[in-house]
């Protein structure tokens, strides 16, 4: 039988805490060879649309998974989102189709705990000042996720709609923080210990000249597709960089490839995976004066070890539909 988990169960369902530890887990694991991770596919689609399915198997959790994501720029003139995205998860001795779960809120949590988990290993114990390009549900879930990493008291937000920066607020007014509009990105990185850039960014909205010693970046928000990017080549080139999988920056990442293009790094300047750096920390920060920088694709093994606590709790809990697709 395969489970399917609507967006509303798998609101009902998601444990943050228990995200993180999974993702961090999954990183470790893809790092010390038990878990597989290939570069994702991208299939252009009519209209400037584009499918990427990205596979990912896990000898820890017994399953391997692939995320069918389709990106649609021209949605949001449609009042649609502009990514949504669906999970197989499926057993690696049956070969069994185990579940079936919507992405939405699984791509945001996921993501975010990737961040924070970079985060953990890679930014200064002392950060306080958390700062956030970019004010949608990838700022409200960074913010919660990385709180429980660092000791965060002050956020500064800026967004190109300062009423975004307002529902902001709002959403994240139970963790007691202070939330700042920045008139800036700018004015962001200069205030902040931690940045987190959460914008589908074509363009560099970042500039290394604005770089500060000790700062660590997530970079995050610009889509899968080699000609986006939201952090230049002269930042991508001075920080120490860090990626979830190298083969899926050197594929799908505009910040890293474009950067390559321009002369700025090469791909003997990616310092170390996500991972490695969880194995052997001597990989990641060296000093407090480091800049630390994050790039965030997003990787498929991030999505299965998520869809796997989700299925575990929601068949200890009896939540979601089951159904026979051999019948």
């Amino acid at each position: 039988m395969t489970l399917v988990l609507s967006h509303s169960d798998i609101s009902a369902l998601i444990d943050r805490a228990s995200v993180y530890d999974a993702v961090e887990q999954a990183h470790a694991d893809l790092a010390a060879g038990t878990a597989g991770n290939p570069a994702p596919a991208f299939l252009p689609l009519p209209g400037g649309g584009a499918a990427l399915p990205m596979a990912a198997s896990s000898s820890r959790h017994r399953a391997s998974a692939v995320k069918m994501l389709s990106d649609m720029p021209f949605n949001r003139d449609r009042g649609l989102p502009t990514q949504r995205s669906t999970i197989l998860l499926m057993s690696a001795e049956t070969g069994e189709c185990r579940a079936v779960l919507d992405g939405r809120l699984i791509t945001a949590v996921r993501t975010a705990a990737a961040s924070a988990v970079a985060t953990a290993h890679l930014a200064r114990e002392s950060s306080t000042a958390l700062g956030l390009i970019g004010a949608g549900t990838l700022a409200v879930e960074h913010t919660r996720a990385i709180a429980r990493v660092r000791p965060v008291e002050k956020v500064l937000v800026w967004s190109r709609n300062p009423a975004t920066v307002e529902a902001f607020r709002g959403r994240v007014a139970d963790l007691d923080l202070s939330v700042e509009y920045a008139e800036s990105p700018r004015q962001v990185l200069a205030a902040a210990d931690v940045v987190c850039t959460l914008t589908p960014s074509k363009e560099p909205i970042v500039h290394g000249a604005w770089f500060r010693p000790g700062l660590h970046l997530n970079a995050v928000g610009a889509p899968p597709r080699a000609d986006h990017r939201e952090i230049d080549g002269a930042g991508m080139g001075s920080a120490r960089l860090v990626v979830d999988s190298r083969a899926t920056a050197l594929a799908k990442s505009g910040d890293v490839l474009l950067a390559i293009e321009e002369g700025r790094l090469s791909e003997s300047d990616v310092a170390a995976e996500l991972g490695e750096v969880i194995i052997d920390p001597r990989r990641g920060r060296r000093d407090e004066d480091d800049i630390t920088l994050f790039n965030s694709v997003g990787i498929g093994l991030q999505d299965l070890v998520t869809a796997h606590t989700l299925v575990a709790r929601a068949t200890e809990q009896g939540i979601g539909t089951t159904l026979d697709l051999s019948a």
